[in-house]
């Protein structure tokens, strides 16, 4: 078990040896069984969602296609969470996300990289590092988290970020690499939309 034991303590590893392939496999064939179900199935989807995540909450919902490295067997999440399709998760590392956060389409969540010195990569080492979503979290269409990052609570990552640090709470942050572009204020608590006003006594 040297390469597991390797593995969950962030270790440089192996991923490739059969005592990690061999778990990685029955994984991937409960996926499979869920990216498989009908769309109109949505008992059995609620019903799978819980048995291959690490945990899920409350009315959690992961749109088909879904893919992940580990099966979703590393991803930890809250309760009202939501991820259009193509989610891809890399759970080599585990994946650990708030309440209501909501996930757009063809998003990447990465855990997993490769040592520089070419030599190791060769002999094909990897290391894996967590990532942390926080609570009410909204992470746009297309965005990539590397290894490692934190997002804090009630945060926005724009479309199309490739996020290499982390990000603070109550933040709009946005572009590649993915920076802080302003706080979320006053002016968001009367403009849902450009100068779109939210009618609060109707919702």
């Amino acid at each position: 078990m040297e390469n597991k034991k390797r593995m969950l303590e962030g270790k440089l590893y192996l991923p490739q040896s059969d005592e990690i392939l061999s778990e990685q496999m029955t994984f991937w064939d409960s996926l499979y069984e869920y990216n498989h179900l009908r769309p109109s199935d949505m008992e059995s989807r609620s019903k799978m969602l819980p048995e291959i995540l690490g945990k899920c909450g409350k009315e959690c919902v992961i749109e088909p296609p879904f893919y992940a490295n580990f099966g979703g067997r590393h991803l930890f999440v809250g309760d009202f969470f939501y991820a259009n399709n193509q989610l891809t998760i890399v759970d080599d590392g585990n994946i650990f996300i708030g309440d209501h956060v909501m996930i757009g389409p063809k998003v990447t969540l990465c855990t997993a990289a490769h040592p520089i010195l070419p030599e190791l990569r060769e002999k094909g080492y990897q290391f894996n590092r967590d990532i942390h979503i926080g609570n009410r979290v909204w992470i746009g269409a297309g965005v990539i988290v590397l290894p490692g990052i934190t997002i804090g609570d009630d945060s926005v990552i724009g479309a199309g970020s490739i996020v290499t640090k982390d990000v603070p709470s109550g933040v709009i942050a946005v572009g590649n690499p993915c920076r802080v572009l302003r706080e979320i204020g006053e002016k968001d608590r009367e403009y849902y939309f450009e100068n779109d006003r939210i009618d609060w006594e109707n919702l």
